[in-house]
């Protein structure tokens, strides 16, 4: 059997030509916190979406391997300046500037499923209602585990009730393709890289 090496090596290079494979924490992160911490508190509400590019080496591997330049996504509970999220340790609640913190880059959207209040508010119980549930590590290649989700299963799975066919929500859904089913609210921006 060939080894995977030359072949894994090449499929990086190319990916590594499309997105950067790692991001590091720019110079003027303290004020990219705050102001995206102040804009989320601004415009966010209940049920909205955090689409963000982390600095974990898991960040890392799926904006290389998606070739998008997000990682991971999160629900927004307003109220209590947190978000639910599903990372590896399995689902769970984290304070926004904690997040916050954690992201190179983060986009702020609304679920084209949030139409009301009310909507907002059941999207965010229900994403609650799920925390302590585990990591859903095979849904990542379409193969979803009842009871389990992955980040932006978990998004999409607060707002199941209002879904339909028509939608076309495909198995598995890459954060970076987050905003098909949303609209950008704001957006921090890239951030400029030095060479």
């Amino acid at each position: 059997m060939r080894s995977p090496g030359p072949i894994l090596l090449m499929m990086s290079l190319l990916l590594g030509c499309a997105t950067p494979i790692v991001v590091h924490p720019p110079a003027d992160r303290p004020a990219r916190e705050a102001l995206a911490l102040r804009e989320v508190t601004r415009l966010g509400q209940p049920g909205d979406w955090l689409v963000m590019r982390g600095y974990h080496a898991t960040d890392n591997l799926v904006s290389a391997l998606t070739a998008e330049p997000f990682s991971h996504v999160a629900v927004l509970d307003a109220e209590h300046n947190q978000v639910i999220e599903a990372e590896g340790r399995g689902l769970h609640t984290a304070p926004l500037a904690d997040f916050l913190h954690r992201a190179h880059r983060v986009i702020l959207m609304r679920p084209m499923w949030a139409t009301t209040p009310e909507r907002q508010r059941a999207a965010v119980e229900k994403a609650r209602s799920l925390v302590g549930r585990p990591y859903d590590f095979t849904g990542l290649i379409g193969l979803n585990v009842a009871d389990r989700y992955y980040c932006s299963e978990l998004a999409v799975a607060a707002y199941a009730p209002h879904a339909s066919r028509k939608d076309r929500l495909p198995l598995v859904i890459p954060p970076g393709d987050m905003h098909f089913w949303a609209t950008i609210l704001w957006d921090s921006g890239p951030v400029p890289t030095s060479h």
